[in-house]
């Protein structure tokens, strides 16, 4: 019996040799193995497998459509020309002292209060960890402020309110002058120490939104051109369908967009590797091949001894579903970045400003890649699923793929799209992408994706706690 999902061999493999999916390498016989034998964590072995980089050899330069011909959605179009899919107000920390302040004045603006002003998303409260305790210079103090900034920067933010308590190693001056924020008529910063304490720092956080909310409120959508989507890619709760059905088919989505003129963002760099060398292949060149293997030594320097996936063994969800180690799920996971030449590496959180298919280096924990593609400017999320994420994100959404037919119909109340089909024979994966691009362009228009309907997402927003806590 082979579970749904799982492997056979398809001919005769002896010991020791290697064990080809997709003709790549995904680990090594555990022992004489014949036709049909199952195959799993118990018999496909991981080893060390010379691999040939090859930087830039397969770069493809991405046919790209005139402007009169790319698609459209309806966007919010910024005064400064940024174009939005959607128009929020978000309440900020720049320390986990003042998380209380920020909640209680985001969610005074509930649907009632917010009636006059349909034009706005929400009020969305932004709360994480961190913030003190923390190394106040490197990189774990720049990471949070770039994550922050490019929150409150981000195209689908109206306006922004940061929350301080005052003693903070991420002082509120120190990180506006560092990330050149300047506080305005749709920036403003409320400081609890300054002010007088809790009550009077949440009084004053809602009047500031107050002041925003016409201004909000304002902005309406009209047609704008595909080119302005960056699209976060991500993959959580994958298994043996994923790499088969929902990732190549997102995938194919993703040559669309950047035929469109648009960008794709892939990241979770630990679930990257063990195929990285067909990335560097379609890299544009050997500096853009030569930056993603830097972050895979990174992570490979940062993981070791570790008891984490990018050692080999994956989770226990990814493995009941038919994954038997990180490369096989490597190589189903790449499959989200479609077909197109690679033109960039970003660090995570970086703004990314390239067009086309580029990697932003970020965990491979779904929270935390996601709130980094975010930071970089992705104004939607595409999410493919085997075992059933429940996944959202604010203040852009994400669009959820099921890889199979059975969990589609068990989770309908939080899957987008069911890209089963193809496994079921009755769809191509050029005709899901398609229905994928459409679905990218009609959330882009406003349409809530299910997560979003569900208001899921202000919990989902996690910087990575990168450095020392102390």
């Amino acid at each position: 019996d082979v579970p749904m999902g799982h492997k056979i061999a398809t001919r005769a493999i002896r010991k020791g040799d290697p064990i080809l999916k997709y003709n790549t390498v995904i680990g090594f016989a555990g022992d004489d193995l014949e036709p049909g034998a199952y195959l799993h964590v118990h018999n496909v072995l991981m080893d060390e497998v010379q691999k040939n980089y090859r930087f830039g050899e397969d770069y493809v330069v991405a046919r790209v459509l005139p402007p009169e011909e790319r698609a459209t959605f309806m966007g919010y179009t910024r005064p400064d020309g940024r174009v939005a899919t959607r128009n929020y107000i978000g309440v900020f920390i720049t320390v986990n002292c003042s998380a209380t302040v920020a909640r209680k004045i985001a969610a005074y603006f509930d649907e009632e209060r917010l009636e006059d002003y349909p034009n706005v998303d929400g009020v969305i409260p932004f709360i994480h960890q961190q913030g003190c305790g923390m190394e106040q210079t490197g990189e774990p103090i720049d990471l949070l402020r770039r994550t922050l900034a490019g929150y409150i920067r981000h195209p689908n933010m109206a306006g922004a309110v940061v929350c301080a308590l005052g003693c903070e190693r991420n002082n509120l001056e120190r990180f506006f002058e560092a990330e050149a924020l300047r506080a305005g008529k749709m920036l403003k910063t409320v400081k609890m120490q300054a002010v007088g304490g809790t009550a009077e720092a949440i009084r004053e956080g809602k009047a500031a939104v107050r002041e925003m909310l016409a201004e909000a409120n304002a902005m309406t959508r009209g047609p704008v051109s595909a080119e302005h989507l960056k699209i976060g890619l991500q993959c959580g709760g994958s298994d043996g369908f994923s790499g088969l059905s929902a990732n190549p088919a997102l995938g194919k989505a993703v040559d669309l967009l950047v035929e469109n003129g648009g960008t794709a963002i892939l990241s979770e760099t630990p679930e990257l590797y063990g195929i990285e060398h067909t990335l560097t292949a379609r890299a544009r060149d050997e500096s853009v091949g030569r930056a993603f293997l830097d972050r895979i030594n990174w992570w490979l320097d940062y993981t070791d001894g570790r008891d984490v996936q990018m050692q080999g063994i994956v989770g226990p969800g990814n493995q009941d579903g038919g994954l038997a180690n990180i490369i096989e799920k490597s190589l189903g996971g790449s499959k989200k970045g479609g077909s197109t030449g690679i033109e960039a590496v970003y660090k995570y959180a970086e703004p990314v400003t390239e067009r086309g298919l580029v990697i932003m280096d970020t965990p491979g924990y779904d929270p935390v890649a996601a709130t980094g593609q975010i930071a970089g400017g992705a104004n939607l999320i595409c999410f493919t699923t085997g075992r059933g994420s429940c996944f959202g994100s604010y203040p852009s959404p994400t669009i959820k793929l099921a890889s199979n037919s059975t969990m589609y119909q068990r989770m309908t109340g939080d899957m987008d799209i069911n890209c089963g089909p193809v496994i079921d024979g009755e769809i191509t994966l050029d005709e899901m992408g398609r229905a994928i691009f459409e679905e990218i362009l009609a959330v882009a228009s406003g349409k809530p994706s299910k997560s979003e309907a569900l208001g899921v997402g202000a919990e989902e927003f996690a910087p990575w706690p990168i450095g020392v806590t102390g």
